[in-house]
């Protein structure tokens, strides 16, 4: 069982960026950013390998979004840029036992308790 703990949400003006963590109690574990806006589904946003050396976002985020991961903290980063009020969502964190990370949430084993992104126009 490993836990995951989102931070670094919070209130931002569109045009601006936040950048969220996300602290697992275990490692070598295949990462995940999902979002789910207000009367949305959930959606993928960005994955990561366990090594870090493949990540993958979202065609419509390329650009804007970036996943990194220290794995010496155990720790996974979202860097989000140029937000807008489309962006608004709760950001969940995701971990999978497995070296390959993935779009679907349901290949996913562990999720984080989420946390709030709000964007102001």
């Amino acid at each position: 069982q490993v836990q995951l703990v989102e931070s670094g949400g919070g209130l931002v003006q569109a045009g601006g960026s936040l950048r969220l963590s996300c602290a697992a109690s275990g490692s070598g574990y295949a990462m995940g950013w999902f979002r789910q806006g207000p009367g949305k589904e959930r959606e993928f946003v960005c994955s990561i390998s366990p090594s870090g050396a493949v990540t993958t976002c979202t065609g419509p985020l390329k650009g804007r979004f970036t996943i990194s991961r220290d794995n010496a903290k155990n720790t996974v980063y979202l860097q989000m840029n140029s937000l807008t009020p489309e962006d608004t969502a709760v950001y969940y964190c995701a971990a999978r036992r497995s070296a390959y990370s993935s779009r679907v949430y349901t290949d996913y084993d562990y999720w984080g308790q989420g946390t709030q992104v709000t964007v102001s126009s």
